[in-house]
């Protein structure tokens, strides 16, 4: 089975996430915080049902959960734990209703943690504020259910061999939670996929593979054998293989296809994984939208 994954938010459907700022935390007494935080994080976890139920009431098949669906919980001066909020017990009760609802029904569940998230990095602080975040996701995966804690390779810091290294010494320290549900996932810019396959094989973590990426960042390797290699790797660890597709804003021969449109070319999307069981995250502005337009495309 080919599912489709809607990434975080909607264009068209009123379902919100809503967040603060760390600014307007600090002017607040700290009680006040905590009480603003638990609104925030139990409209959230609402707005995460409402979601789950829409995507499989549309024939979608898996959800990417934002990264500050608990806003600003690992903060140095306005962070928290979900035991310090009042509306802890509810939050943790829809959290649950979302797990049970997503097995029911086979929705998968994953995350793509920011850009900031780099264990790549030669600089201590970013290495810790990276496993501190990672550790928030784990624990937010266990919630509910979610299988998958994608990040990118991180910064060449001029010399890529010596920052792979670093990636793989700090991934030890990471919580159980997130080591065990990490995979990587090739860029647009620095690691391609021969990067990454190695990486993948070494760490025994899974390789998702961005086909946009690959087009705008090529290695010498075929879409079918990039395809090839990402499925070793999810058979390695027993699970079902994710990709992610976009289509870039401006056409393939401009100068810059990076950026993401709002629709998928159905031209885009490989031959090659029409026929296979995976989850293909679909990177589109125009997100539930784009979703069910390349879902009637593809007739799936």
């Amino acid at each position: 089975m080919l599912r489709l994954g809607l990434c975080c938010i909607f264009r068209k459907e009123p379902i919100r996430f809503r967040a603060t700022t760390a600014s307007n935390l600090r002017k607040l007494s700290r009680p006040s915080q905590l009480a603003k935080l638990s609104q925030l994080c139990l409209h959230n976890s609402q707005s995460l049902l409402a979601a789950v139920k829409f995507v499989h009431t549309s024939g979608i098949g898996a959800f990417r959960v934002l990264s500050p669906f608990f806003p600003r919980y690992t903060h140095p001066e306005v962070g928290y734990r979900l035991e310090d909020l009042p509306d802890r017990d509810q939050i943790v009760h829809n959290l649950t209703q979302v797990k049970e609802f997503c097995d029911l029904y086979e929705i998968r569940r994953s995350f793509h943690p920011d850009q900031f998230n780099v264990l790549s990095s030669p600089h201590a602080n970013v290495v810790e504020n990276a496993q501190r975040e990672l550790a928030y996701h784990g624990m937010l995966a266990e919630y509910i259910g979610a299988d998958v804690i994608n990040i990118h390779g991180g910064g060449k810091y001029d010399d890529k061999t010596k920052a792979l290294q670093r990636f793989k010494k700090n991934f030890q320290s990471l919580s159980v939670s997130a080591k065990s549900r990490l995979a990587v996932e090739n860029d647009d810019n620095i690691y391609t996929v021969k990067d990454l396959v190695p990486l993948s094989e070494e760490l025994g973590i899974p390789f998702v593979y961005d086909v946009h990426h690959h087009r705008c960042n090529p290695d010498g390797l075929r879409v079918e054998n990039a395809t090839a290699l990402a499925l070793e790797s999810w058979q390695r660890v027993g699970r079902e293989p994710y990709f992610h597709i976009s289509s870039p804003k401006n056409g393939w021969h401009n100068s810059s296809p990076k950026p993401h449109a709002d629709y998928i070319n159905p031209a885009d999307f490989p031959d090659c994984w029409k026929d296979l069981d995976v989850t293909v995250d679909v990177e589109a502005k125009a997100k539930e939208l784009a979703v069910l337009a390349l879902k009637k495309a593809l007739r799936i």
